[in-house]
């Protein structure tokens, strides 16, 4: 059996929140080590619990996603993000990549994604939702190998 990765979930909307812990739980390679509801208890948390994937919503009362993820690098260098988003936009989701995040992920598409999408970015790979420009087929998420240089 393989490794269980430590998931701390960020998101500030709770209902929303506990269907993806539910959606994690349903999974053995995965085990939910917090949850959040914004900036500074995501990085508190971070800090204490040292997840291995952090799903990490884009919008939170009290920071944006991309300075959380900024924080998260420099408190638990080791852990991995997956961006969670309502926003299907190009350049949000080129900005998130380019930063560093392992994934983006519209939230509309969690119920199917969620999974392949967490697979992808603990293995090293980079997801990005279906449906999405940066997709190369829109009937299916694009999977790609980091460059390794």
């Amino acid at each position: 059996m393989g490794k269980t990765n430590r998931v701390l979930v960020v998101d500030d909307f709770s209902e929303y929140r506990e269907w993806l812990c539910l959606k994690v739980k349903t999974n053995g390679r995965f085990f939910i080590v917090g949850e959040a509801a914004n900036a500074r208890e995501a990085i508190q948390k971070a800090r204490e619990l040292a997840p291995d994937l952090v799903l990490l919503d884009l919008l939170l009362p009290d920071a944006n996603g991309f300075d959380v993820h900024q924080e998260l690098r420099k408190v638990v260098p080791s852990a991995k993000v997956l961006f969670l988003s309502g926003y299907a936009d190009d350049e949000i989701v080129g900005r998130a990549l380019t930063d560093g995040a392992g994934g983006y992920l519209l939230k509309a598409n969690a119920n199917q994604e969620l999974v392949a999408a967490m697979d992808a970015v603990v293995l090293g790979r980079t997801f990005v939702s279906s449906g999405l420009k940066a997709t190369r087929d829109a009937a299916q998420p694009l999977v790609y190998e980091l460059a390794t240089t």
